[in-house]
């Protein structure tokens, strides 16, 4: 057990850095937007301020909230998933978080309220590897605690946490990524740039595309949305600040009312 974790502790990381240069890499030889540069607007905002110092703070707090729950349930020491092996376990959190970002996520760009927690992600102009991990603090503590406390608390493998991380991060960059990928069928099951792009598309208002991993959910529930040509660009129409601080406060910002 504690050489898979002492494995997988090193080999995350490794495996996150190696596919963020073969992105870049990919972006660069086979763009989808010709137009976007690699140092874009907001980029150090997004891997400094983003991608670096929020996620490890928020993965800081995210544990301790976690380990209170269990502190004070003791669920995991029952270990109702813990029966099922490593593979079965992570397959199992992949596709049930994968289920539940698709619902809080249609609910999001249904809600005004909620909307505001999730619009920073949506403000950034350009589409590319790196902009997927910009979202507000409250949003990712409140959707990483929902997908992470389960793991714990039904007593999963301790390595079980560390590769989902791994997954999300690279499919967090793959479907961001501006890389002219063509893959057939096969989108219409496992989720990709060439849907989620229409997702961030600045003509879209209501939300199309809104699972990460699986497209199937959007098959099922009407909202996949693949149609011939470009997206016309991508962010929100309304004003949204720069800057790491800016855009945190702007979510308590008074907003005028629609005209």
């Amino acid at each position: 057990m504690l050489a898979s974790v002492a494995l997988w502790t090193w080999l995350s990381p490794t495996l996150i850095g190696v596919g963020a240069l073969v992105l870049i890499a990919l972006e660069r030889r086979f763009p989808y937007d010709r137009r976007q540069r690699f140092l874009r607007a907001g980029f150090w905002t997004d891997l400094v301020g983003y991608a670096l110092l929020q996620s490890y703070l928020l993965g800081l707090c995210i544990a301790h909230i976690i380990a209170a729950i269990d502190g004070a349930t003791g669920l995991s020491r029952h270990r109702l998933i813990g029966g099922f092996g490593i593979p079965a376990q992570v397959a199992f959190f992949v596709v049930t978080h994968d289920l539940y970002i698709y619902a809080f996520h249609r609910w999001q760009h249904r809600s005004p309220l909620l909307w505001r927690l999730h619009e920073a992600h949506h403000a950034t102009t350009d589409v590319d590897w790196l902009s997927g991990s910009r979202s507000h603090a409250l949003e990712i503590l409140i959707n990483q605690t929902i997908e992470f406390a389960p793991i714990l608390l039904l007593g999963a493998h301790p390595v079980v946490p560390i590769i989902k991380v791994t997954i999300d991060t690279l499919w967090g960059m793959y479907i961001h990524a501006n890389v002219d990928v063509k893959s057939g069928r096969l989108q219409w099951i496992i989720n990709g740039p060439e849907m989620h792009r229409w997702h961030h598309a600045i003509e879209i208002r209501d939300g199309v595309n809104f699972g990460t991993k699986l497209a199937v959910w959007d098959l099922l529930w009407g909202t996949a949305y693949r149609p011939p040509g470009k997206p016309s660009g991508y962010g929100i129409r309304e004003p949204f600040p720069s800057g790491f601080l800016a855009q945190q406060l702007h979510l308590f910002a008074r907003r005028s009312p629609p005209s």
